[in-house]
């Protein structure tokens, strides 16, 4: 039986063109950056997180490349409006230090809603990027506003609606 193997192989061997066989890595040049808009009102802000953080990276695509910049910019609108499941407007907290002896601050979602409301989408995308040079690049292409107004309709944003996503 393995002679038999061995000449259906030599046979497949033959036949197969190497050329289109090759795997094709993105680059800067090769990559289709697009716009896209997402309203967060009445959203989870760790599912609206998740979605948007794939797509930021830019695993939605086909050509996804883990060292390249393959995402989208992600425009994201309504981000005074996202909601948190359970206690987690009192119970959650952000933490930060000034560097200073003594200098731990905490501070819950409803205090950090109150002074910059788009901080706390920004906090949770963040947290879901590379802790890298590409991360950080990535996270430049993400753009939240509190209200419904963005000034970026001069790049004609395609409208995405997170609930139709699987």
């Amino acid at each position: 039986m393995q002679p038999v193997f061995k000449s259906v192989f030599e046979l497949f061997l033959k036949e197969m063109d190497t050329l289109s066989y090759k795997t094709i890595s993105a680059n800067k040049e090769t990559v289709r950056k697009e716009w896209i808009l997402i309203d967060a009102e009445n959203q989870v802000l760790g599912r609206l997180s998740s979605h948007v953080a794939k797509i930021l990276r830019g695993k939605n695509k086909a050509y996804f490349t883990p060292h390249v910049d393959c995402g989208d910019n992600v425009i994201i609108i309504n981000a005074e409006k996202v909601k948190l499941t359970g206690n987690k407007w009192e119970d959650k907290k952000y933490i930060r230090h000034t560097g200073y002896p003594g200098g731990q601050r905490e501070r819950t979602p409803n205090e950090l809603l109150v002074k910059k409301p788009t901080a706390i989408i920004e906090h949770a995308v963040k947290g879901m990027l590379p802790r890298n040079r590409l991360g950080r690049d990535l996270f430049r292409n993400l753009h939240v506003y509190a209200g419904p107004e963005h000034p970026h309709a001069a790049q004609k944003p395609t409208t995405l609606d997170i609930n139709t996503i699987r």
